[in-house]
Protein backbone atom coordinates (compact mmCIF):
# COMPACT_ATOMS: atom_id res chain seq x y z
CA UNK A 1 0.00 0.00 0.00
CA UNK A 2 2.81 2.42 0.81
CA UNK A 3 4.30 1.77 -2.60
CA UNK A 4 0.94 2.51 -4.23
CA UNK A 5 0.58 5.80 -2.36
CA UNK A 6 4.12 6.85 -3.31
CA UNK A 7 3.33 5.96 -6.89
CA UNK A 8 0.10 7.96 -6.73
CA UNK A 9 1.81 11.16 -5.56
CA UNK A 10 4.65 10.56 -8.08
CA UNK A 11 7.40 10.89 -5.49
CA UNK A 12 9.97 10.02 -8.17
CA UNK A 13 8.87 13.06 -10.18
CA UNK A 14 9.82 15.40 -7.36
CA UNK A 15 13.21 15.52 -9.03
CA UNK A 16 11.69 18.01 -11.49
CA UNK A 17 11.44 20.43 -8.59
CA UNK A 18 15.25 20.60 -8.43
CA UNK A 19 14.86 23.57 -10.78
CA UNK A 20 14.24 25.67 -7.64
CA UNK A 21 17.94 25.20 -6.82
CA UNK A 22 19.10 26.91 -10.04
CA UNK A 23 19.05 30.46 -8.61
CA UNK A 24 20.81 29.24 -5.46
CA UNK A 25 23.62 27.72 -7.51
CA UNK A 26 24.10 30.69 -9.83
CA UNK A 27 23.80 33.30 -7.06
CA UNK A 28 26.93 31.91 -5.36
CA UNK A 29 25.00 30.89 -2.24
CA UNK A 30 25.11 27.11 -2.66
CA UNK A 31 27.21 26.65 0.47
CA UNK A 32 25.25 29.14 2.54
CA UNK A 33 23.40 26.94 5.06
CA UNK A 34 20.55 29.39 5.64
CA UNK A 35 19.85 29.97 1.95
CA UNK A 36 20.19 26.28 1.10
CA UNK A 37 17.75 25.33 3.84
CA UNK A 38 15.18 27.85 2.58
CA UNK A 39 15.45 26.52 -0.96
CA UNK A 40 15.22 22.93 0.30
CA UNK A 41 11.94 23.83 2.04
CA UNK A 42 10.76 25.44 -1.20
CA UNK A 43 11.67 22.20 -3.00
CA UNK A 44 9.53 20.19 -0.55
CA UNK A 45 6.66 22.65 -0.89
CA UNK A 46 6.72 22.41 -4.66
CA UNK A 47 6.82 18.63 -4.21
CA UNK A 48 3.58 18.74 -2.22
CA UNK A 49 2.00 21.03 -4.82
CA UNK A 50 3.06 18.83 -7.74
CA UNK A 51 1.84 15.68 -5.97
CA UNK A 52 -1.55 17.29 -5.44
CA UNK A 53 -1.69 18.13 -9.14
CA UNK A 54 -0.74 14.55 -10.11
CA UNK A 55 -3.45 13.00 -7.94
CA UNK A 56 -6.04 15.45 -9.32
CA UNK A 57 -4.94 14.59 -12.85
CA UNK A 58 -5.23 10.84 -12.20
CA UNK A 59 -8.72 11.30 -10.81
CA UNK A 60 -9.92 13.03 -13.95
CA UNK A 61 -8.07 10.67 -16.28
CA UNK A 62 -9.14 7.37 -14.72
CA UNK A 63 -11.13 6.17 -17.75
CA UNK A 64 -8.49 7.20 -20.29
CA UNK A 65 -5.67 5.73 -18.19
CA UNK A 66 -7.41 2.34 -18.12
CA UNK A 67 -7.03 2.19 -21.91
CA UNK A 68 -3.35 3.19 -21.90
CA UNK A 69 -0.75 0.37 -22.06
CA UNK A 70 1.34 1.90 -19.23
CA UNK A 71 -0.97 4.29 -17.39
CA UNK A 72 -3.48 1.53 -16.71
CA UNK A 73 -1.18 0.38 -13.90
CA UNK A 74 -1.51 3.68 -12.02
CA UNK A 75 -3.08 3.22 -8.57
CA UNK A 76 -6.45 4.84 -9.36
CA UNK A 77 -6.81 3.37 -12.87
CA UNK A 78 -5.91 -0.10 -11.61
CA UNK A 79 -8.30 0.18 -8.65
CA UNK A 80 -5.59 -0.16 -6.00
CA UNK A 81 -6.58 3.21 -4.57
CA UNK A 82 -10.21 4.37 -4.61
CA UNK A 83 -11.40 7.76 -5.82
CA UNK A 84 -12.59 8.62 -2.32
CA UNK A 85 -9.16 7.93 -0.88
CA UNK A 86 -7.61 10.03 -3.65
CA UNK A 87 -9.85 12.98 -2.78
CA UNK A 88 -8.84 12.66 0.88
CA UNK A 89 -5.17 12.65 -0.15
CA UNK A 90 -5.70 15.83 -2.18
CA UNK A 91 -7.32 17.48 0.86
CA UNK A 92 -4.40 16.47 3.10
CA UNK A 93 -1.85 17.72 0.60
CA UNK A 94 -3.72 21.02 0.23
CA UNK A 95 -3.77 21.48 3.99
CA UNK A 96 -0.03 20.80 4.19
CA UNK A 97 0.55 23.22 1.35
CA UNK A 98 -1.41 26.03 3.00
CA UNK A 99 0.32 25.50 6.34
CA UNK A 100 3.80 25.41 4.79
CA UNK A 101 3.20 28.47 2.62
CA UNK A 102 2.93 30.74 5.67
CA UNK A 103 6.69 30.37 6.11
CA UNK A 104 7.53 32.02 2.80
CA UNK A 105 7.36 35.55 1.42
CA UNK A 106 4.40 36.68 -0.67
CA UNK A 107 6.28 36.51 -3.99
CA UNK A 108 7.04 32.82 -3.54
CA UNK A 109 3.43 32.15 -2.47
CA UNK A 110 2.13 33.89 -5.61
CA UNK A 111 4.42 31.76 -7.79
CA UNK A 112 3.42 28.58 -5.94
CA UNK A 113 -0.30 29.09 -6.35
CA UNK A 114 0.17 30.30 -9.92
CA UNK A 115 1.81 26.93 -10.55
CA UNK A 116 -1.20 25.14 -9.06
CA UNK A 117 -3.69 27.28 -10.99
CA UNK A 118 -1.94 26.75 -14.34
CA UNK A 119 -1.82 23.01 -13.77
CA UNK A 120 -5.48 22.91 -12.72
CA UNK A 121 -6.47 24.72 -15.93
CA UNK A 122 -4.12 22.50 -17.89
CA UNK A 123 -5.67 19.32 -16.51
CA UNK A 124 -9.25 20.44 -17.10
CA UNK A 125 -9.10 22.57 -20.26
CA UNK A 126 -5.77 23.75 -21.67
CA UNK A 127 -4.20 20.35 -22.39
CA UNK A 128 -6.80 19.96 -25.14
CA UNK A 129 -5.44 23.03 -26.98
CA UNK A 130 -2.55 22.39 -29.37
CA UNK A 131 0.74 24.16 -28.46
CA UNK A 132 -0.87 25.78 -25.42
CA UNK A 133 -0.63 22.41 -23.67
CA UNK A 134 3.14 22.43 -24.17
CA UNK A 135 3.40 26.07 -23.07
CA UNK A 136 1.63 25.21 -19.81
CA UNK A 137 4.15 22.48 -19.04
CA UNK A 138 6.99 24.89 -19.78
CA UNK A 139 5.46 27.53 -17.52
CA UNK A 140 5.59 25.11 -14.61
CA UNK A 141 9.38 24.79 -14.87
CA UNK A 142 9.84 28.54 -15.22
CA UNK A 143 7.78 29.12 -12.10
CA UNK A 144 10.00 26.70 -10.19
CA UNK A 145 13.08 28.73 -11.12
CA UNK A 146 11.35 32.00 -10.27
CA UNK A 147 10.20 30.53 -6.95
CA UNK A 148 13.75 29.47 -6.16
CA UNK A 149 14.92 33.05 -6.71
CA UNK A 150 12.08 34.66 -4.78
CA UNK A 151 12.42 32.45 -1.72
CA UNK A 152 15.94 33.75 -1.05
CA UNK A 153 15.47 37.16 -2.72
CA UNK A 154 18.26 36.85 -5.29
CA UNK A 155 18.54 38.07 -8.87
CA UNK A 156 18.11 35.50 -11.62
CA UNK A 157 19.47 36.20 -15.09
CA UNK A 158 16.81 36.53 -17.79
CA UNK A 159 19.03 34.36 -19.98
CA UNK A 160 18.74 31.55 -17.42
CA UNK A 161 14.96 32.03 -17.30
CA UNK A 162 14.85 31.76 -21.09
CA UNK A 163 17.11 28.71 -20.98
CA UNK A 164 14.67 27.12 -18.55
CA UNK A 165 11.77 28.01 -20.84
CA UNK A 166 13.37 26.34 -23.84
CA UNK A 167 14.48 23.29 -21.85
CA UNK A 168 10.94 22.72 -20.62
CA UNK A 169 9.50 23.30 -24.10
CA UNK A 170 12.02 20.81 -25.46
CA UNK A 171 11.12 18.17 -22.84
CA UNK A 172 7.39 18.74 -23.37
CA UNK A 173 7.74 18.45 -27.15
CA UNK A 174 9.74 15.23 -26.87
CA UNK A 175 7.13 13.84 -24.48
CA UNK A 176 4.34 14.72 -26.92
CA UNK A 177 6.27 13.07 -29.74
CA UNK A 178 6.64 9.85 -27.77
CA UNK A 179 2.95 9.89 -26.84
CA UNK A 180 2.05 10.50 -30.48
CA UNK A 181 4.15 7.56 -31.67
CA UNK A 182 2.58 5.33 -29.03
CA UNK A 183 -0.92 6.54 -29.90
CA UNK A 184 -0.35 5.57 -33.53
CA UNK A 185 0.81 2.10 -32.52
CA UNK A 186 -2.02 1.63 -30.02
CA UNK A 187 -4.63 3.43 -32.18
CA UNK A 188 -5.29 5.88 -29.35
CA UNK A 189 -7.75 8.69 -30.22
CA UNK A 190 -6.78 11.22 -27.54
CA UNK A 191 -7.95 14.54 -29.03
CA UNK A 192 -4.90 16.73 -28.56
CA UNK A 193 -2.62 14.04 -29.99
CA UNK A 194 -4.78 13.74 -33.10
CA UNK A 195 -4.15 17.44 -33.76
CA UNK A 196 -0.38 16.98 -33.72
CA UNK A 197 1.88 15.37 -36.31
CA UNK A 198 5.32 13.89 -35.73
CA UNK A 199 6.91 16.37 -38.16
CA UNK A 200 5.32 19.33 -36.37
CA UNK A 201 6.47 18.14 -32.95
CA UNK A 202 9.94 17.44 -34.34
CA UNK A 203 10.13 21.06 -35.49
CA UNK A 204 9.09 22.31 -32.03
CA UNK A 205 11.71 20.08 -30.40
CA UNK A 206 14.45 21.24 -32.79
CA UNK A 207 13.64 24.94 -32.31
CA UNK A 208 13.49 24.51 -28.54
CA UNK A 209 16.78 22.60 -28.52
CA UNK A 210 18.43 25.43 -30.44
CA UNK A 211 16.90 27.91 -27.99
CA UNK A 212 18.40 26.07 -25.01
CA UNK A 213 21.90 26.05 -26.47
CA UNK A 214 21.81 29.65 -27.72
CA UNK A 215 20.35 31.14 -24.52
CA UNK A 216 22.75 29.24 -22.28
CA UNK A 217 25.73 30.19 -24.45
CA UNK A 218 24.68 33.84 -24.39
CA UNK A 219 24.27 33.69 -20.62
CA UNK A 220 27.76 32.25 -20.22
CA UNK A 221 29.40 35.12 -22.16
CA UNK A 222 27.12 37.97 -21.06
CA UNK A 223 28.95 40.96 -19.58
CA UNK A 224 26.92 40.71 -16.36
CA UNK A 225 27.79 37.01 -15.99
CA UNK A 226 31.52 37.55 -16.55
CA UNK A 227 31.56 40.52 -14.17
CA UNK A 228 29.57 38.71 -11.46
CA UNK A 229 31.64 35.52 -11.47
CA UNK A 230 34.93 37.19 -12.42
CA UNK A 231 35.59 34.52 -15.04
CA UNK A 232 34.87 33.73 -18.68
CA UNK A 233 35.21 29.98 -18.13
CA UNK A 234 31.48 29.27 -17.79
CA UNK A 235 31.30 29.25 -21.58
CA UNK A 236 33.16 25.92 -21.56
CA UNK A 237 30.26 24.23 -19.76
CA UNK A 238 28.15 24.78 -22.89
CA UNK A 239 29.58 21.54 -24.26
CA UNK A 240 27.73 19.58 -21.58
CA UNK A 241 24.49 21.33 -22.48
CA UNK A 242 24.96 20.54 -26.16
CA UNK A 243 25.76 16.89 -25.46
CA UNK A 244 22.80 16.56 -23.07
CA UNK A 245 20.34 17.96 -25.61
CA UNK A 246 21.63 15.82 -28.48
CA UNK A 247 21.84 12.68 -26.33
CA UNK A 248 18.26 13.21 -25.16
CA UNK A 249 17.07 13.57 -28.76
CA UNK A 250 18.95 10.41 -29.73
CA UNK A 251 17.32 8.39 -26.93
CA UNK A 252 13.88 9.77 -27.73
CA UNK A 253 14.09 9.36 -31.50
CA UNK A 254 16.10 6.16 -31.79
CA UNK A 255 15.24 4.34 -28.58
CA UNK A 256 11.66 5.65 -28.13
CA UNK A 257 12.22 6.65 -24.49
CA UNK A 258 10.96 10.23 -24.59
CA UNK A 259 7.72 9.69 -22.68
CA UNK A 260 9.47 9.36 -19.31
CA UNK A 261 11.99 12.11 -18.57
CA UNK A 262 13.13 10.48 -15.34
CA UNK A 263 13.87 7.21 -17.13
CA UNK A 264 16.09 8.96 -19.67
CA UNK A 265 17.99 11.06 -17.16
CA UNK A 266 18.72 8.32 -14.66
CA UNK A 267 18.99 5.08 -16.62
CA UNK A 268 21.30 6.18 -19.42
CA UNK A 269 24.92 6.07 -18.25
CA UNK A 270 26.29 8.72 -20.67
CA UNK A 271 23.49 11.08 -19.63
CA UNK A 272 24.18 10.48 -15.93
CA UNK A 273 27.91 11.13 -16.40
CA UNK A 274 27.20 14.24 -18.46
CA UNK A 275 24.94 15.70 -15.73
CA UNK A 276 27.52 14.83 -13.07
CA UNK A 277 30.39 16.43 -14.99
CA UNK A 278 28.32 19.53 -15.69
CA UNK A 279 27.42 19.98 -12.01
CA UNK A 280 31.02 19.47 -10.89
CA UNK A 281 32.33 21.82 -13.58
CA UNK A 282 29.88 24.64 -12.90
CA UNK A 283 30.44 24.41 -9.12
CA UNK A 284 34.20 24.36 -9.62
CA UNK A 285 34.16 27.37 -11.93
CA UNK A 286 31.74 29.46 -9.86
CA UNK A 287 33.00 28.67 -6.38
CA UNK A 288 36.62 27.62 -6.62
CA UNK A 289 38.24 29.35 -9.60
Amino acid sequence: MIKDYLKLIRISHWIKNLFVFVPLLFSKHLFNVTYSFEVFLAFLTFGIASSMVYVFNDLLDEKEDKLHPKKKFRPIASGKISKTTAVIIIAILLMLLVLSSFRFNYRFIIVLFAYIAINAFYTTILRKVVVLDIICIAAGFMLRVMGGAFVINVYISKWLVLTTLFISLFLAAIKRRSELVLSIIENNTRKVLSDYSIDFVNHIASISAAGVIICYALYSVADRTVAYFHTENIVYTTIFVVFGIFRYMFLAYSKEKGENTIEILFTDVPMILNILFYILSIIGIIYFL
